[in-house]
This record gives structure tokens, sequence and C-alpha cells, in this order.
């Protein structure tokens, strides 16, 4: 992943383009609204792929209208300049892994090693359903011109994100009895691998559909909590 930013932590609520159903004065579905955020999640797609297939500096205002067949001044109508679209591509990115985050890790009735399994593989599913998605947030977090732009809207929820791992691992400690367990180096140790994991796929797509995260994830989760992760669950 990034900076903090592929940390295996990430809640926090989405609020995509199309997110809420306009509606007129006379309680009637705005569809003229309702095409905009359509057109203006159009721009938003079409800059992600465009990114993801050819790098950050390539990307103009110009080329996504072109790619959108559009005119440049719809492009600028829903955004205004190309550092305003790229805080609503990032905005987007953040709020589709809460969602997934919200639907997997925070799920009503999960025990504290479910929902430490659940982060792990929430970071996992999200890069293989979603490579695109991933490149462009590993593309932000490197680039000079935009990695203080990633880390202004992704580090708060990353943050969060990286307490709440510690609160999960907290507990199993708490709960099964284990003493003397640094939680801040063990949450820390997982969140590098998920980082790691998502620059290597980024860069070696190959590499896209391996295990090696959650089972080396297990691993040491086993060796640190051996009665609560049984190797049997992995």
């Amino acid at each position: 992943m990034k900076t903090a930013k592929t940390s295996i932590t990430k809640p926090k609520q989405e609020k995509s383009v199309a997110a809420s159903v306009p509606m007129t004065k006379a309680g009637k579905t705005d569809r003229r609204h309702l095409r905009g955020q359509a057109s203006a999640q159009r721009i938003i797609d079409t800059t992600i792929r465009l990114i993801a297939e050819e790098g950050i500096a390539s990307v103009t205002m110009q080329r996504i209208a072109d790619h959108i067949g559009s005119s440049n001044a719809l492009v600028v109508f829903h955004f205004g300049t190309k550092e305003k679209l790229f805080r609503a591509v990032l905005e987007y990115l953040n709020d589709q892994f809460a969602r997934l985050w919200q639907e997997t890790v925070l799920l009503p009735g999960l025990t504290a090693p479910e929902r430490i399994v659940a982060a792990i593989d929430c970071a996992r599913h999200f890069r293989r359903q979603h490579p695109d998605w991933v490149a462009v947030w590993v593309l932000f977090s490197s680039d000079r011109q935009t990695v203080q732009l990633d880390r202004m809207i992704s580090l708060p929820s990353d943050r969060e994100y990286l307490a709440q791992t510690r609160d999960f691992l907290a507990e199993v400690a708490r709960e099964g009895g284990y003493e003397g367990v640094d939680i801040e180096t063990l949450a820390e140790g997982l969140n590098y691998l998920v980082q790691g994991a998502w620059y290597w796929d980024t860069f070696n797509p190959d590499a896209i559909r391996s295990d090696a995260l959650h089972k080396t994830a297990m691993a040491l989760l086993r060796q640190v909590f051996p009665r609560s992760f049984p190797a049997a669950d992995g």
C-alpha cells in the first residue's frame, strides 16, 4: 500500500460522488442531479484507469475529456482543477476501502482474532478485486507532486485503522492471558506486511494471486498467540 495508507486498517464513512439520491422540492428524484453525479463518477473512473495505465504525469484534463468523449469544459465544471480531481479520486478510493473494511472487519459478532484475520484479508481482497485502484493509490503515495495530498486525505483514516488493529491485538492478548506482548510493534509489523504486499503486487502483477501475505501474517500471529490462532484456522 503506502505511507501508512496500506495499513491493515481503514474505517471511514463512504461518500462517493453518487452516494446519495437527490430529491427535488416536490419530493421527486432529481434526475438532472443524478446525471451530473454519474458524469462526475465517469470522470473519476477514467482518471483512475489512465493513471493506472500511463502514470500520473501523462494525465491532463483534456486527455480525460477525450477519453470520455466530452469537452475539457465538462471536466473543469465538475472538478475545477486537476488537483481537485486528484483529491476526488483519493477520496473515492478511501471510501471504497472503508466500505470493504466495514463489511468485513467490523462485521457484528466477530471475535478479536477473526477481526484481525479479516483485516489482513481485507487488504488482500481489495488488491485482487481492484488492481487499478491499488496501483493508483501506490502511485499517488510515491509521486512527489501528489504525496502530500495523499497523506492529507489518507493518513487520518490510516491511523484510525492502525489504532483499531492495536485494539484487536490487545484484546486477544488480554483474553488469552498472553503477557509481555509488544502490541505496538506487532501492529506496525502487520502494517508493514500489507504495505509491502501492495507495492510488490503493483509492480509485479504476476504475484497478485499470491497467498504470501495471509500465510506470513498467520505464521507471525500463531507465534505470538498460539492458542488464539491454531494452525487449522489458517
